[in-house]
């Protein structure tokens, strides 16, 4: 499918592009352009073009508002010496799908997926920070946009991509993040909708990480809905917990928990680098006793915004507990590092990752 193309008459100044990439913050700006393809039963996919982000008009009626079959993803677009990369695309495309499947939505082909993403890079290319760790944040989403009032699969479907320059995704500047454990709230359920990338999941943590943010911490992290024990997800990372016999453990994807790329990237450099990865239940009681006796030697989330952040300090009612000497672990800056340098083509890249966009 081609995309038409109709750039925006009234972008952004070139000067106040440059003020604002000087310090993005993380998804409060936005660039000019936005990807947009539409699909309904009868005609399928249609109508694909880059134009000019613009507020969408919405029926009240609309089924999304009312049923929330919504999806979305994220990923970013790097500057490189030559132009600007992607990391793993493809597999942004096969979870959106995937996603969709779940909620009972239209499967957008995956080389059309990737090719919106291209598209909407090549306009804004302008917009990729040239600051230390700045990227274009992408986010990709489709909603059902019939309008209609029945609780039944939409028949009319909007495919978007936004992009946003980013800088830093923690606010407090600690080189390890602190961890608030949820004790009242579950993220997800088995047989619910934990493994798809859908608004109503991130909505379901916002108490959790407020009350995380009220006890100073800066993420929240969530155990199992059945047996409250087992350690899953934060409100939008995945976790990795090193030993000091060369072992890692994640938790297991069971259907509650988001398939990160950044996960999956991080256990196929685990294992190359001669770890022990087990994909295995770890609970809270464990999590604990391992980090007081020592066994314990680092912690750390992933995920795209993100990237590799340190855990340092774990809080909750029954007390608080510290990772090693509660800063970064080398493991983690290790890590973090090879990703970003594969991200935008500054280091060796065996595994074909990174997808380069020519200025």
């Amino acid at each position: 499918m081609k995309f038409d193309i109709h750039p925006n008459m009234s972008p952004v100044s070139t000067q106040e592009r440059e003020n604002i990439l000087r310090d993005p913050g993380f998804g409060t700006v936005f660039t000019d352009h936005m990807a947009m393809i539409k699909y309904s039963d009868d005609k399928g996919w249609h109508d694909a073009q880059i134009t000019a982000r613009a507020p969408i008009a919405l029926d009240p009626a609309t089924s999304v508002l009312h049923y929330a079959q919504e999806i979305f993803e994220g990923m970013k677009a790097y500057r490189t010496e030559n132009g600007a990369s992607l990391f793993r695309p493809d597999e942004n495309a096969r979870r959106f799908q995937k996603s969709a499947q779940r909620m009972a939505m239209p499967l957008l082909p995956e080389d059309l997926f990737v090719e919106s993403v291209k598209q909407l890079v090549k306009i804004d290319q302008d917009w990729i920070p040239q600051i230390e760790g700045g990227s274009l944040y992408l986010r990709p989403f489709m909603f059902a946009s019939e309008v209609f009032l029945g609780v039944r699969p939409a028949k009319e479907y909007i495919y978007m991509v936004i992009a946003s320059p980013a800088g830093g995704y923690f606010k407090s500047g600690s080189p390890a993040i602190s961890i608030w454990v949820s004790e009242d709230y579950s993220r997800a359920a088995n047989g619910g909708t934990g493994a798809a990338k859908c608004g109503g999941n991130y909505a379901a943590s916002l108490s959790a990480q407020a009350e995380a943010i009220e006890n100073g911490c800066d993420q929240v992290v969530f155990l199992d809905a059945a047996e409250r024990k087992w350690v899953e997800e934060l409100g939008g990372m995945n976790l990795f917990f090193l030993f000091d016999d060369k072992t890692v453990i994640t938790p297991p994807l069971s259907g509650t928990i988001l398939p990160g790329i950044t996960r999956n990237s991080i256990i196929t450099l685990l294992r190359d680098k001669g770890y022990d990865v087990k994909e295995a239940p770890y609970s809270i009681d464990q999590w604990r006793s391992d980090a007081n006796d020592g066994a314990l030697k680092e912690v750390f989330a992933c995920g795209t915004a993100a990237v590799v952040t340190s855990v340092g300090q774990i809080c909750s009612r029954e007390g608080n507990f510290t990772i090693g000497n509660g800063g970064p672990g080398d493991l983690t800056a290790e890590l973090r590092d090879q990703i970003t340098n594969i991200q935008r083509c500054a280091g060796p890249d065996p595994y074909g990752w990174a997808v380069k966009l020519d200025a």
